[in-house]
């Protein structure tokens, strides 16, 4: 699950920008501003689709639990329960991805960390 980084020109603020990297919308900015830190640079992809997995997830999950609730009611009300369990596993991942950033390494998220070398 975890791969270590390679080397490259480290920034002097990297620390930082591998957090602002798995804050949502905030992972552009090490994108754009650290050209030349390569670990930074896929800290940022990784950020950003993992971002996007998320919010494909979180589209389909409300289509499903709508069509769940319109057809019967009390499984419904299962499903919406599962939502703030699933987004404390997302919290999870994102903590996890930091804390192995920090510590110079990579944390892989099956089927999503093989989209950051795409882009």
């Amino acid at each position: 699950m975890s791969e270590a980084a390679p080397a490259g020109t480290p920034s002097s603020n990297r620390g930082v920008m591998i957090v602002l990297s798995y804050l949502w919308i905030l992972s552009l900015v090490p994108l754009l501003t650290e050209k030349e830190d390569q670990e930074v640079k896929w800290h940022a992809k990784h950020g950003i689709v993992l971002m996007v997995a998320e919010i494909l997830f979180w589209i389909a999950f409300t289509i499903l639990t709508n069509i769940i609730i319109a057809a019967t009611f009390g499984l419904g009300c299962l499903v919406t329960l599962a939502g703030p369990v699933i987004a404390l596993v997302f919290l999870v991942v994102h903590v996890l991805a930091i804390v192995k950033g920090l510590n110079g390494e990579r944390f892989l998220v099956p089927y999503v960390s093989e989209y950051v070398d795409k882009f």
